[in-house]
């Protein structure tokens, strides 16, 4: 039998995605669930327990594939396969995807922190291979706040954002933006601009447990390597960036 603490989760769940104005009675969830209110304050302390408690519980069985899944060869098709399954989970979860970004917590849910940690971990596997050409922390929060973007239009307002190639267009267009051309599997592969090499540089110092360097020359290094990264080429090789 389902524990009280599932069915809680699961019958807001429910009420949420009922909900015109995205709101539910704390009463009702609790019949759904066939327990007593003093059973609800215990699990979540309130009703806004009850929303943060819904939001993690409804992307843990999102993150889960996340967790376990295999990187492939291309860092990149990863990247892009892992936007499609964030657009397509909010597009199946609206209410649960809304609440992640409700401005009534007093924090941010767990999930939303830990798909940011995810991101950026395939972010750091790009950068490893020379592919990226931004800040991996500028990169993260591009993808994330376009993701968040799109998927928001989609859920919130799908009578103004019915084109059916939208997120794929504005996912190619941002990821276009980031790494090196023919960094998509289909494209020819590109040289590797000073961008990509100080950011790969960058990643692959980040993997070493230790250098035959000072700490005060390890900060210095990682500076010198987030300029060159966040420079474009043309600038950097006009002489107008100095170290």
């Amino acid at each position: 039998m389902t524990d009280a603490r599932t069915r809680l989760l699961d019958a807001a769940e429910q009420l949420l995605t009922a909900s015109p104005d995205s709101d539910i009675a704390i009463r009702d969830v609790c019949r759904i669930a066939g327990v007593g209110l003093p059973v609800l304050y215990r699990q979540f302390g309130d009703k806004a327990g009850l929303l943060k408690a819904v939001v993690d519980h409804g992307f843990d069985r999102y993150l889960e594939v996340k967790r376990h899944a295999k990187p492939s060869a291309n860092p990149v098709e990863d990247l892009l396969a892992g936007w499609d399954s964030h657009i397509e989970f909010a597009v199946s979860h609206p209410a649960v995807y809304r609440l992640m970004l409700s401005p009534t917590f007093d924090q941010v849910p767990r999930a939303a922190s830990e798909l940011m940690r995810i991101l950026r971990a395939a972010l750091e596997r790009a950068a490893a291979a020379g592919l990226l050409v931004v800040d991996i922390d500028l990169a993260t929060q591009q993808i994330m706040s376009a993701a968040i973007g799109v998927s928001l239009g989609l859920v919130v307002q799908p009578e103004n954002f019915r084109d059916p190639t939208l997120s794929r267009q504005v996912r190619d267009a941002i990821h276009r933006d980031l790494f090196i051309p023919g960094a998509f599997s289909h494209s020819p592969r590109a040289p590797a601009t000073i961008a990509s090499a100080a950011n790969q540089l960058g990643a692959l110092i980040g993997e070493q447990a230790s250098l035959p360097l000072t700490d005060p020359e390890q900060a210095l290094l990682r500076q010198w390597l987030r300029t060159l990264a966040g420079d474009s080429p043309t600038k950097l090789m006009s002489g107008d960036a100095h170290l």
